[in-house]
């Protein structure tokens, strides 16, 4: 029988982006845990659902940035900073296999910045993984 990694439970990953702490330059940041919450999410696991809670909008003239943890854009694929008004907001997977996100070793939370830098901004991403 062959070993599954990961979790046999359903588990919270958080990680939170400010841009007063970890600046808007165009890059990949890997993102800070939350209140005790670890922010690595096992190898094996499974991404199964979650969101963004944005405390602060994001600006920036015409930068967009993604969520990811395994592969480009897989929590959130790049979006406008018009997109990043505060509130919460939906990601990729949506608790269906076809959205789910596989990990094949142990990963970060983080978002990459493309286009032109960020100004402001600050928001929470969590998931959802067993």
């Amino acid at each position: 029988m062959p070993v599954i990694e990961g979790t046999a439970r359903l588990k919270t990953a958080q990680a939170e982006y400010d841009f007063a702490v970890d600046g808007g330059a165009v890059s990949t940041i890997t993102l800070r845990s939350v209140d005790g919450h670890g922010s690595t999410i096992p190898a094996g696991s499974v991404i199964t659902g979650g969101y963004i809670d944005v405390e602060t909008a994001c600006a920036s003239a015409t930068g967009t940035i993604a969520v990811n943890t395994e592969a480009a854009g897989d929590i959130v694929a790049a979006v406008g900073q018009a997109s990043w008004t505060t509130g919460r907001k939906s990601v990729v997977p949506a608790g269906t296999g076809a959205t789910s996100v596989k990990t094949t070793v142990a990963r970060s939370i983080a978002i990459t910045i493309a286009t032109a830098v960020f100004t402001a901004g600050k928001f929470r991403v969590v998931v959802f993984y067993k």
